[in-house]
């Protein structure tokens, strides 16, 4: 069957042409398992690529990710994350159900979750960071435009309209940030220590570029709980080797996001320019 071949004699259930057609699926999905096996967790798997798409976090995810959280009830729930952010109302209905879906989260980030996948890390109770992992700032823009220089140019450098747009998207993005570390990760911390990071991610005085890299150490160093797994770990080389896999496999199949679990599969097509 499937979930078995080619690892024994077995012939799978499903036709020759079946089988080859979803075989990267199938190799993904046994990965999975046996990550499962060591970890004793729930693993699901939100991967974008970054590299061949511009695919950001969008309205139409939350129902792949409640799929998959649906086949994880009363497990303890690892999610691996790649993405390099999104629009900040589909982040927020993303959080609400990692929160309530999946009580027990670690977010694992092997390579990138950037801007608002940075937000989606802060739902777990820690994140699962390797030398080549990164985060990033959490500043929003307005248009193309950071907030951050909206809200510090000279006085009519933009319309009441624009300051106005830029104030609210920092105070949404600020609240969301806020309310998951203070219930989450950083929850025994001092207010004043959740403010300072959330000042730090949010505005460009610490960090001066949206792609700036924050790695392990820093990352611990603003107060996130982090679980550090070196390069020649048994489990960070499995999980590595999946990330990989999907590095590898959606440019082939044409996808820029694939949702996945041991059980579940569901793929987002790249988009075709318009004609």
């Amino acid at each position: 069957m499937g979930a078995t071949f080619p690892r024994t004699t077995d012939i799978p259930k499903q036709s020759p042409l079946f089988w080859v057609n979803h075989k990267d699926r199938y190799l993904r999905q046994l990965l999975i398992g046996d990550i499962e096996a060591e970890t004793g967790r729930c693993l699901i798997v939100y991967f974008t690529d970054c590299d061949h798409t511009n695919a950001q976090i969008d309205i139409g995810d939350d129902v792949h990710l409640a799929e998959l959280l649906g086949g994880c009830i009363g497990r303890p729930v690892d999610l691996l994350l790649e993405t390099n952010g999104g629009v900040t109302d589909a982040t927020e209905k993303l959080c609400s159900l990692l929160r309530e879906m999946a009580p027990d989260l670690r977010v694992i980030v092997p390579r990138r979750a950037k801007s608002n996948g940075t937000v989606l890390t802060m739902c777990g109770q820690t994140v699962v960071l390797g030398m080549e992992s990164e985060l990033g700032p959490i500043d929003p823009f307005v248009g193309q435009v950071p907030v951050h220089f909206v809200l510090s140019a000279p006085p009519g450098s933009f319309n009441v309209i624009e300051v106005q747009l830029a104030q609210t998207a920092r105070a949404q993005t600020e609240k969301l940030a806020k309310h998951l570390l203070a219930s989450g990760m950083m929850k025994n911390r001092a207010p004043e220590e959740i403010e300072q990071a959330i000042e730090k991610l949010a505005t460009r005085n610490t960090y001066h570029s949206h792609g700036s890299v924050i790695d392990h150490k820093e990352a611990a160093q603003l107060g996130f709980h982090v679980t550090f797994l070196a390069h020649d770990s048994t489990i960070w080389k499995k999980l590595w080797l999946l990330r990989a896999m999907y590095q590898y496999d959606c440019p082939i199949g044409g996808f820029a996001k694939l949702f996945e679990s041991a059980k579940v599969s569901t793929g987002t097509a790249v988009q075709s320019p318009p004609v």
